[in-house]
């Protein structure tokens, strides 16, 4: 199938069974809303670099990433064997998510089954587009002027060691490239990153609203100055949406790809 950089058109595995990259969607863009326009932001960035890739569509199930921390062995279990019969079955070798749990799962409990796969987070590959020049900023594009912070996601960076590439693919998006820009830190950032209140299974758990995780770290990134609070997961996209709106602030919370598609003009 044709790639169309206009549109967020994302072929199956059976409709592009050429497929090189396995786009995988995972729960939060299949349910959630809001996490749904992080998707449709990967896709057009994904189409307008001409990457060759497929989804499984309804073949996809959960990854289990929170059955697992939450303690239902059993259930994780099953959810793996059956994703992993599936991702063999189409002959997938490497995938992209833009959860960090889900690249997580895929790079520290699957291969206990038996599924060994390349997989990256989102923001690494599209970091690869840009270094091959297969995404641009429109020529004459001004650089960015409003400060923006980034929240490293405690899977992405705490767990896998992976925060220059969100980084990078930001400080292009800003037009930005001299390290630093427009990205104003935080205290506790990279593997010293403080969590949203959602991993580990604490998304499905009731919090006192009086000591929200999610409004500490909002507290933490507004205290920046930032207009925008970019993420790279869709459980820190939410809490940090509430920790934001908990605080008053009109700053903007968005998933790195999102930022790219949107400075690119998709």
């Amino acid at each position: 199938m044709s790639a169309n950089p206009a549109t967020s058109q994302a072929p199956t595995v059976k409709e592009n069974p050429d497929f090189e990259v396995l786009y995988w969607i995972g729960c939060a863009a299949s349910y959630d809303r809001r996490a749904q326009r992080v998707a449709r932001a990967m896709v057009k960035l994904l189409n307008a670099a001409g990457v060759n890739f497929a989804i499984l569509g309804n073949e996809e199930k959960c990854t289990g990433d929170s059955a697992r921390r939450l303690g239902d062995e059993f259930l994780f279990q099953e959810l793996a064997t059956a994703n992993i019969a599936t991702l063999q079955k189409y002959k997938v070798r490497r995938i992209i998510a833009h959860c960090p749990h889900c690249v997580n799962v895929f790079l520290k409990d699957y291969p206990q089954f038996g599924g060994q796969f390349e997989v990256q987070h989102h923001t690494q590959f599209i970091e690869g587009l840009l270094v091959e020049g297969r995404l641009k900023l429109p020529a004459g594009t001004v650089a960015a002027t409003e400060p923006l912070t980034y929240h490293d996601p405690c899977y992405l960076a705490r767990v896998n060691g992976i925060h220059a590439a969100p980084r990078e693919v930001l400080r292009t998006a800003l037009g930005d490239t001299a390290q630093g820009g427009n990205i104003v830190e935080m205290a506790r950032r990279e593997e010293k990153t403080f969590c949203c209140g959602a991993g580990g299974g604490r998304m499905w758990m009731e919090e006192d609203p009086a000591q929200r995780v999610s409004t500490e770290r909002a507290k933490e990134a507004l205290a920046t100055g930032a207009k925008t609070v970019a993420v790279g997961c869709p459980f820190c996209l939410t809490m940090m949406s509430d920790g934001v709106a908990a605080c008053g602030s009109e700053a903007r919370v968005l998933d790195v790809a999102e930022i790219l598609a949107e400075r690119l003009g998709l």
